[in-house]
């Protein structure tokens, strides 16, 4: 073999070991995470310009054994996973007697993500976990408060995974599997 021709194939090869490289760096990895959109708990622009869209927050029923809905004004956002970042924000916020909130005092969000097969993810600060009172019934409604509030009001989510302090929780209170998104249900609210 030739020097030039020798220099030709190192080239060649060269060559066709940068495609590979890009080729593997490109290409989506077996089992990799599903294109998302993403919101933190910053205040929205949208937020901030006075638009409201209506939506049907869920609360304990005067009974405590279920949830009611309730319909209120809601800043309207941009998108899927915006305008969930809004409802779950109105959802966390306090309320004044005689209405009582399933969720925890203190509970914020920390971000949510959508996928692209519409699995919400909806990340809680430890409040939501640490000052939960347990027992069954308030370990389902608290869950489904936040699960309904997306899947009611957005049919576009499917499901909603909750998530605490950035990470994947087997329970809240040892009673609900939250190791997957959870779709609607209605059979707690009244």
């Amino acid at each position: 073999m030739t020097l030039g021709r020798a220099l030709i194939v190192a080239a060649a090869l060269s060559v066709a070991a940068a495609a590979v490289s890009v080729l593997i760096v490109a290409m989506p990895r077996r089992g990799a995470a599903p294109a998302r959109s993403a919101t933190s708990a910053a205040p929205s622009t949208a937020a901030a310009s006075g638009r409201k869209i209506k939506a049907r927050l869920y609360y304990v029923s005067e009974d405590g054994a279920r949830l009611v809905g309730m319909e209120r004004d809601v800043p309207f956002g941009e998108g899927v996973a915006q305008q969930a970042r809004e409802i779950v924000i109105a959802q966390l916020a306090s309320v004044a007697d005689p209405i009582v909130s399933a969720i925890p005092p203190n509970t914020a969000l920390r971000a949510l993500f959508v996928t692209d097969r519409g699995e919400a993810y909806v990340d809680l600060t430890q409040p939501f976990a640490a000052a939960h009172t347990g027992g069954t019934t308030s370990e389902l409604l608290s869950v489904y408060t936040i699960v309904d509030v997306l899947t009611a009001n957005l049919p576009a989510i499917t499901g909603v995974q909750l998530l605490i302090e950035g990470k994947e929780v087997d329970a809240l209170a040892g009673h609900v599997d939250l190791r997957r998104p959870l779709a609607k249900n209605l059979a707690w609210v009244q």
